[in-house]
C-alpha cells in the first residue's frame, strides 16, 4: 500500500519501475509507448527490447530504465478492443497482474501504470479504468507496494456520473464561505446519533494522544492493524511510526483515511480529528466531500479518492 491515482507524465515519476503499454513486437510506438522510449533513450531501449524479441498479449517483460528516473521498465501488451467478445477483459487483467507480480518478484517498492489499452488499442476508457483499479486493489490486499495509476489527462475519465451529480448537489447545498465545524457544534452535523459517555470516561480519555485514540478505536471496532492500514490506503511504515510514537502528528488526510477505514460516524471522525488538532470546515470542498461520504455511509476509500480526484482535491492515504 497505498494506491494513488495521479494526473502526470509517467516518464517523470521517480519510482522503482514504470509500466509501458507495449506492442507484441516491443517496437517503439506512439502514445505512452513512444513517450517512454523517447525519455529512456530510444536507441538503447529498442536494443534491449530487440534482445528480448517480443511479448504475447497479457504477458510482461522487463528492461532497464536507462535515462528515465525509474530504475526499470516493465513492458506489457494489452488487448486490442474488439467489442468485448474476444476475451479482452481477461487479457487486460492479466497485464496488470503479471506486471505487478514481476515487480513484486524483483522486490520493487513502487510501480506506476498508464491506463493500458485505452489509447490506440481502443479499450473503452471507463472499463479500462475500472479494470485497472479493481486488479490493483486485489493485489494490494495481499502485498505491500506503492502503486500509481497515472492519468495523463483526467478529463478523459468520467467517474460514476450519478455519484458526481450527487456530490455536486451536496456541495451546492452545504459548501459555505466561512462556516467552520467546531467541536461544540457537532450536533448540527452528526447523523442523528449520539455517543453517551460518563464524565469519568471523558476525563479518562482527555489526555489520549492521536496514536492512543487510534489504537483504541482499532480494538473497539474489532479490526487488526494490517486490515486497518490497508483499508486506509496507508503505508505499513507510516502506520508503524504512528503506533510507536505517542507524539506523532499526522496529516489531516491521514486522520480521515483512518476514520474511513474504521467506518467512524461523523462525531467519532471529528473526535479523532481533534486529537490531531484538526476539524472539518464547510468552507472546504475537500471537507464537505468527506462529510457527504460519511453521511451516505460509503466507506470505500478508493471510490472516495476517485471522487476527490474528479474534484481536484488531495487524496486520502499516504
Amino acid at each position: 500500500m497505498p494506491f494513488k491515482i495521479i494526473e502526470d507524465d509517467i516518464t517523470n515519476l521517480d519510482v522503482d519501475v514504470i509500466v509501458n503499454a507495449a506492442n507484441k513486437e516491443l517496437q517503439q510506438g506512439g502514445g505512452v509507448c513512444g513517450a517512454i522510449f523517447n525519455a529512456a533513450g530510444a536507441a538503447e531501449l529498442q536494443a534491449a527490447c530487440d534482445e528480448i524479441g517480443g511479448c504475447p498479449v497479457g504477458e510482461a517483460v522487463m528492461t532497464d530504465g536507462f535515462q528515465l528516473p525509474a530504475k526499470k521498465i516493465i513492458h506489457t501488451v494489452g488487448p486490442i478492443w474488439q467489442g468485448g467478445h474476444a476475451n479482452e477483459a481477461t487479457q487486460l487483467k492479466k497485464c496488470y497482474q503479471n506486471a505487478l507480480t514481476l515487480a513484486h518478484t524483483n522486490d520493487f517498492q513502487s510501480i506506476a501504470f498508464p491506463l493500458i489499452s485505452s489509447g490506440i488499442y481502443g479499450y473503452p476508457i471507463e472499463e479500462a479504468f475500472r479494470m485497472a483499479v479493481s486488479t490493483i486493489r486485489e493485489f494490494l490486499q495481499e502485498h505491500e507496494m506503492v502503486v500509481y495509476l497515472v492519468i495523463f489527462d483526467k478529463k478523459i475519465l468520467r467517474v460514476d456520473e450519478h455519484l458526481i451529480t450527487s456530490i455536486s448537489k451536496y456541495l451546492d447545498e452545504h459548501l459555505e464561505e466561512e462556516q467552520v465545524y467546531l467541536q461544540n457544534e457537532m450536533e448540527d452535523i452528526v447523523l442523528e446519533e449520539s455517543i453517551e459517555s460518563s464524565l469519568e470516561s471523558v476525563l479518562e480519555r482527555l489526555d489520549e494522544s492521536f496514536s492512543e485514540r487510534l489504537l483504541r478505536l482499532i480494538d473497539e471496532k474489532g479490526m487488526t492493524d494490517v486490515k486497518t492500514y490497508k483499508k486506509a490506503n496507508i503505508d505499513r511504515r507510516l502506520f508503524s511510526k504512528i503506533r510507536n510514537s505517542d507524539t506523532y502528528n499526522p496529516q489531516k488526510k491521514t486522520v480521515i483515511a483512518f476514520a474511513i477505514a474504521l467506518e467512524l460516524t461523523m462525531e467519532e471522525t471529528l473526535d479523532l480529528l481533534a486529537k490531531a488538532g484538526y476539524t472539518l470546515s464547510r468552507s472546504s470542498k475537500f471537507d464537505v466531500i468527506i462529510e457527504y461520504f460519511i453521511a451516505e455511509q460509503n466507506y470505500d476509500i478508493h471510490e472516495i479518492n476517485e471522487a476527490l480526484f474528479n474534484f481536484d482535491q488531495i487524496l486520502l492515504g499516504a
